[in-house]
């Protein structure tokens, strides 16, 4: 199954979606791409690292990382899909998808100070300590897609469409 929205980001009208495929189950009302949160993986990197950190001072498109293994913390090792290349600038790393750099972003922008700008831009998912002690979103992992819920595709539209309108969140409508 799949899903997918497509918003007018300068009305926030949403022109398209898709929400499953085969025959349309009414007793059970599903629309994944309305209801449904699924983790977003490196989809959420300009979200949640790139913009916060632009807006913050911390970053620009040529600040340049190393992406070598590195652990964050006691224990936290993140991967990469393919091979550590080395120093890279923040554009560079976007268009190959490595992590470490963009946890590096996150471990100076805090995970909290990112959930502030996601949120700004429609993301209502993520979850705090204070709002649950056991489970919540306020880690280094958050940099790469690591969510407790995920993101609905709806939402995950309606913050890229901010960032096409100049970084004003219009609430999608239907």
């Amino acid at each position: 199954q799949a899903a997918m929205v497509i918003i007018d980001h300068t009305t926030g009208r949403v022109v398209a979606t898709v929400g499953g495929l085969g025959e349309k189950n009414t007793a059970r009302g599903l629309n994944r791409a309305t209801q449904s949160t699924r983790q977003t993986g490196s989809s959420i990197k300009p979200l949640a690292d790139v913009l916060p950190g632009v807006e913050e001072g911390i970053v620009t498109p040529a600040t340049i990382y190393a992406d070598l293994a590195t652990t964050f913390g006691k224990d936290y090792e993140p991967q990469n899909y393919n091979k550590f290349t080395g120093l890279r600038t923040v554009r560079t790393a976007v268009t190959t998808s490595q992590n470490i750099p963009f946890v590096k972003i996150m471990a100076e922008l805090t995970p909290q100070k990112s959930i502030e700008y996601m949120r700004k831009m429609g993301i209502s998912s993520l979850v705090t300590a204070k709002e649950n002690k056991e489970h919540n979103d306020e880690n280094l992992a958050l940099a790469i897609g690591g969510m407790t819920y995920g993101v609905s595709p709806l939402e995950m539209a309606a913050a890229y469409a901010t960032v096409a309108n100049d970084g004003t969140y219009i609430e999608p409508t239907f």
